[in-house]
């Protein structure tokens, strides 16, 4: 599966929530043996990063991701780059490891400056 694109707009020193519902051929995949992550970076080769909330992924193939209002206010005004993907681990001597990754969205992210502090 290739990641599909979808941009995001934020607004400065405001919380942020979207839910995403994945699908296949018109049926909600069954995500629940999964965990989400998504990211924020101002170029995709920063070291620099903000990581969304992820609500854990349902049966019904739904995904939340969120910012709160303080990290809102700590990004600045301009474009982003964002991605989510999702991911299985496995519990090894060593710690958790990623034993299956799956990018599901990237896109661009505009971050609009907040006017009231």
């Amino acid at each position: 599966m290739t990641a599909a694109r979808y941009d995001l707009n934020i607004d400065q020193g405001s919380d942020f929530a979207v839910e995403f519902t994945i699908s296949e051929n018109g049926v909600n995949k069954n995500l629940s043996a999964w965990k989400a992550r998504a990211q924020l970076r101002k170029e995709i080769g920063s070291d620099e990063k903000t990581d969304f909330t992820c609500d854990d992924p349902t049966s019904q193939g739904k995904i939340t991701v969120s910012l709160s209002h303080a990290s809102t206010k700590l990004l600045k005004e301009g474009t982003y780059k964002w991605g989510l993907e999702i991911y299985q681990t496995e519990n090894t001597l060593v710690g958790d490891v990623d034993t299956k990754v799956t990018r599901l969205l990237q896109g661009s992210v505009n971050v609009n400056s907040e006017v009231v502090r």
